[in-house]
């Protein structure tokens, strides 16, 4: 049976949602804040502030209040996640053919004062800056164009060799620019020179366009703004065998619909404009599974499970048999256990958007055989991340260590913050995330009522929010709904805590 897959964008004013689903189980999800800036792919002109040997970086104003970092390794070397799916030929004939090359010294290739073209390529967190290069990449539907790299490759994750070599025969006939290179992605399997071409068309016409921009500013200055949520998965998670995509705003409707003209021309996608009564993402199943995602614990189909515990330098993932005791023998259970949390561990890296040193502790098997085919089922699934991921090592006692590209703050810190009842120790949702899902239920209420007066009693932090900053998007409601909405807080409330009351008046 095939699968089904759908892609559901919900866009409120304050925050959009998109979650990915396979027969109606949720794969990936993503969110954004109105707030946000869209750093990640976006390219600055920036200012070289001040240099340090030590760490072979230097320090760029790029706009943003706090200064972005450049290490020498992301300017005079090709970035791993390019270098990863570039063809072995074509990464080998950037080197030198022999001999060790003189490492560089950051003060040697730039100079404080020094204007420069950046891309960010992981947003500041915490007390670090903005992660740059200056090796820009401009990712298409089927190809990505690199601004200062003339090198042309195909993505590593098409093995098949005739695939391969007919695409690299349509390579040179792709090429508009000797200063320019060009990677063939996953997605352009089957792609002929006609479509591939018009991918090339349009990412060309951003490249000229970062070029005048370029050209004409003044640093620190941006250059180039990477789409917004929904146009970046439509753009990345998009596929052939997406059903549809359902979308519950109208102007996020008409937006996705003019940059499906532009992105793919003749491709037939089905958009859905959602206009039910029930909210899009409680009327696909979709509130619960996301709100599973900030469970510890997740529960397996054997009746297994596995704990996911974040700390400061790594996430620890625990594997346990919890009920299931197996039909067999010990080992035939852990195994069976083991291969379940296997791919959902890599499910839960994506969805929870989790990055950086993972260490998974699988439950002991004793079979070598075993141990091996667990590493198999382990790295298949990982091979499903758009994220680049890397299996370190697998110990003999089941001890798993892997990287994951980080580039965004997970899930859980966009949407929590540190916890005021308990010293820190855990989180609660964020005053941000709470005054969202009040209005959400606001409007959930006056959906199903003919009473046109509601109360929400929110926490005093939340009544504030939405007394304040959200108080056109509370008019707004009230106008479409004709309604009256009043905000009430009361101290004895938790912070996660919303109660809404229909008023007879």
């Amino acid at each position: 049976m095939a699968s089904v897959r759908e892609i559901f964008i919900s866009a409120d004013p304050q925050e959009t949602r998109v979650a990915i689903t396979e027969n109606k189980r949720l794969e990936e999800y993503y969110d954004e804040r109105s707030t946000d800036e869209r750093m990640v792919g976006s390219i600055y002109k920036g200012r070289i502030t001040s240099i340090v040997p030590g760490i072979g970086a230097a320090f760029v104003d790029i706009g943003l209040g706090k200064n972005g970092f450049l290490y020498v390794s992301d300017i005079v070397e090709t970035k791993p996640d390019e270098e990863a799916i570039l063809e072995g030929e074509a990464a080998e004939a950037a080197r030198p053919s022999s001999g060790a090359p003189r490492r560089s010294r950051i003060e040697e290739i730039v100079k404080v004062h020094q204007e420069i073209l950046v891309q960010v390529v992981k947003e500041p967190f915490g007390t670090k800056g903005a992660r740059l290069t200056t090796h820009i990449s401009l990712p298409g539907r089927y190809m990505v164009l690199m601004c200062n790299d003339s090198r042309a490759g195909i993505s590593k994750r098409i093995t098949d060799p005739q695939e391969r070599g007919r695409l690299r025969e349509l390579l040179p006939k792709l090429r508009f620019s000797q200063e320019a290179g060009l990677i063939i992605r996953t997605a352009g399997i089957g792609k002929g020179e006609k479509e591939l071409a018009r991918d090339v068309r349009y990412l060309s016409r951003i490249y000229q366009d970062i070029k005048r921009r370029s050209g004409r500013g003044k640093a620190p200055v941006c250059v180039y703004q990477e789409y917004k949520l929904s146009q970046r998965v439509i753009r990345d998670s998009f596929t052939e065998e997406t059903q549809r995509v359902a979308v519950d705003s109208k102007i996020e409707f008409h937006e996705l619909r003019r940059f499906l003209n532009v992105l793919m021309p003749g491709v037939k996608v089905r958009l859905d404009w959602y206009q039910g009564e029930e909210p899009l993402f409680e009327k696909e199943g979709l509130d619960e599974q996301i709100e599973a995602l900030f469970d510890k614990r997740v529960q397996l189909p054997s009746g297994g499970s596995i704990v996911v515990e974040p700390t400061e330098s790594l996430v620890a993932i625990d594997v346990n048999t919890a009920k299931f005791t197996g039909r067999r023998n010990l080992e035939d259970t852990a195994f069976q256990v083991d291969k379940e949390a296997a791919v959902e561990v890599a499910r839960q890296l994506r969805l929870r958007d989790i990055g950086g040193i993972v260490v998974i502790d699988f439950i002991d098997l004793d079979v070598p055989a075993h141990r091996h085919e667990l590493v198999a089922v382990l790295q298949d699934a990982l091979d499903r991340d758009r994220a680049r991921t890397n299996l370190v090592s697998f110990s003999d006692i089941c001890v798993a260590e892997l990287t994951r590209q980080r580039m965004r703050r997970s899930v859980e810190t966009v949407s929590h913050q540190p916890c005021p009842y308990c010293g820190g120790r855990g989180s609660v949702k964020s005053v941000v995330t709470m005054a969202i899902e009040a209005m959400r239920q606001a409007k959930r209420t006056l959906k199903r009522t003919q009473h046109k007066t509601l109360e929400l009693l929110v926490h005093p932090q939340v009544a504030v929010r939405l007394l304040q900053e959200d108080r056109q998007s509370l008019k707004a409601m009230e106008a479409q709904a004709k309604a009256k909405i009043i905000v009430l807080s009361d101290p004895a409330l938790h912070l996660e805590q919303v109660t809404v009351r229909v008023s007879p008046t």
